[in-house]
């Protein structure tokens, strides 16, 4: 990452794709990774860094500084809350309810707008 971010100019807005989230969600349950602060301490000197996920099968976000983090819903195997159950691990779902808990992330990018357009879509 080190490599590929030297010859990228402080201006230019990043979108980093990872697949467990760089900020510590929810650790005792290994929601977050331990080298996400090496990984945002390169990302520090842009402007504009959205970071994307998975993994967690929660839809969260937070804004720390120029960093804004998405993390997108589930496909498939919903998750309880961090920290709601005795350890993660799919969640037991009324057969009808189960198309509200689990969905897809779109994200959508236009030249000249200053932000992405992100939304969870539940299927249903």
């Amino acid at each position: 990452m080190e490599d590929d971010l030297r010859a990228v100019k402080d201006s230019t807005p990043v979108v980093l794709f990872a697949h467990i989230p760089l900020w510590m969600v929810y650790e005792q349950w290994g929601w977050g990774t331990t080298d996400g602060e090496r990984a945002l301490g390169l990302l520090k000197r842009f402007g504009s860094v959205t970071v994307l996920n998975g993994h967690i099968h929660q839809a969260l976000q937070k804004v720390e500084g120029s960093v804004t983090f998405h993390t997108g819903m589930s496909t498939a195997f919903p998750q309880p809350a961090p920290g709601s159950a005795p350890k993660p691990g799919p969640l037991t779902v009324e057969p009808g309810k189960l198309r509200s808990v689990i969905g897809i992330t779109d994200v959508t990018y236009s030249v000249g707008s200053h932000a992405l357009a992100i939304v969870n879509d539940p299927l249903g």
